[in-house]
């Protein structure tokens, strides 16, 4: 008896490329999904050529977003392709898109096309700024969008340049907020029986929710939010400090956290300072008192601070490289990696999915990304019921490959 998840029974169509949307399908099928991968005949995902480094003749970036699928080649602008591909929407559970919007109207599919011919089906569609607004119906790229949503401004040194973050936040968040839509999708389907479900997400208004707190601060305050660096605009002692052999991350959350802190460092008169004593006098001296903090944890070496404060309940934390934390036990006992096999290829080494269910992470068997049209004819035989005839003349049409 095969196992049983989440979402087994849900069949993907994936019609997404580059990130947010290889993402969310990787999600739902390590939930369990059956997810069909559509790439184009010329090349398929760009993202299988953003190297080095590449594993094989696939690039890294592709590898880490694309398990647990199955891909077919299918040039949908074709007579026969556009057909193969309302056969699989029909066939399907949910259909992703991160096409502009206008993207099924403009090929012959509008929404009454779905509503006539498909039921109980959950549309997501990934855009960069959805419909609305001035620049509603435009592409959209992660670093465009943390310039615009204001993340650059808040990150980075207090007197530097804006800085995006070092991995596609946006991008990321949103293919999570797509995931959230689909499986909200899935649940309201059993509440509105006969009904095709359309949900929409977009990179804008992912990189405007991710201000959080500082989105709020500014709408309460009406004033425009400051750049800390590590720093914290709520919350002081929160920073990156330097010891005497390297850097800790320090958050000091509460009053009587900070009079613990203070002892630690056999300061407790900082506590009885009125310009220290309450977190909004830190906040407004947080200059002066980080500056003293410095010269204090300069004493010692990281591992004696870190080993002190976490002894102590002081939130901490040594400042790791990606290797470093990758490799470190914490990540390995809670299996944040995992290892895949394929007959003839090299395993591949990657991040697994964060979330556990009955003690297990993702599926038993995940299953190796797959090479470009690695599954057409398996897929067109055993959901479309496609014969080997038709499927060779298909091939000698360009229409897969």
């Amino acid at each position: 008896m095969s196992k049983v998840y989440p979402l087994t029974g849900i069949r993907v169509l994936d019609l997404t490329r580059i990130l947010a949307g290889p993402l969310c399908t990787q999600y739902l099928g390590d939930l369990g999904a059956e997810i069909i991968k559509i790439e184009n005949p010329k090349g398929g995902d760009d993202t299988r050529a953003w190297g080095p480094p590449f594993l094989g003749t696939e690039s890294a970036y592709y590898l880490g977003i694309n398990r647990n699928k199955k891909s077919i080649c299918l040039d949908i602008k074709t007579k026969e392709g556009f057909k193969i591909l309302k056969d699989l929407i029909k066939k399907s559970d949910v259909v992703i898109d991160n096409f502009k919007p206008g993207f099924w109207n403009k090929i012959g599919l509008p929404d009454n096309w779905f509503n006539k011919n498909v039921q109980n089906v959950v549309r997501t569609s990934i855009s960069g700024y959805g419909v609305k607004g001035p620049q509603g119906g435009l592409p959209g790229y992660d670093f465009l969008m943390q310039a615009e949503s204001g993340l650059m401004k808040i990150t980075g040194e207090v007197n530097g340049e804006p800085m995006k973050l070092g991995v596609a936040i946006v991008d990321i968040v949103t293919g999570l907020n797509a995931v959230i839509s689909v499986l909200s999708g899935l649940l309201l389907n059993k509440k509105l029986k006969n009904k095709n479900i359309l949900t929409e997400v977009n990179l804008y208004n992912s990189g405007i929710f991710l201000l959080a707190n500082v989105a709020s601060n500014t709408l309460v305050s009406n004033k425009d939010a400051e750049r800390y660096a590590n720093g914290h605009p709520n919350i002081v002692p929160y920073n990156l400090f330097k010891s005497k052999n390297g850097e800790l991350a320090i958050s000091v959350g509460n009053d009587n956290q900070f009079k613990v802190f203070t002892k630690l460092l056999k300061k407790p008169e900082w506590a009885l300072d009125e310009r220290f004593a309450k977190n909004a006098d830190r906040v407004k001296n947080r200059t002066l008192i980080e500056k003293m903090i410095n010269k204090e944890l300069s004493k010692k070496n990281r591992s004696y601070w870190y080993n002190l404060f976490l002894k102590n309940n002081i939130p901490s934390a040594i400042v790791r490289g990606v290797k470093e934390a990758l490799n470190h036990p914490q990540t390995k006992d809670n299996d944040m990696t995992l290892k895949l096999d394929k007959k003839n290829t090299k395993s591949l080494e990657t991040l697994n999915t964060p979330i556990q269910i009955n003690n297990q992470r993702g599926l038993s068997k995940p299953k190796y990304p797959p090479s470009l049209g690695e599954d057409t004819k398996k897929v067109l035989k055993n959901i479309l019921n496609i014969d080997d005839g038709e499927i060779k003349k298909l091939i000698s049409l360009n229409v897969i490959k």
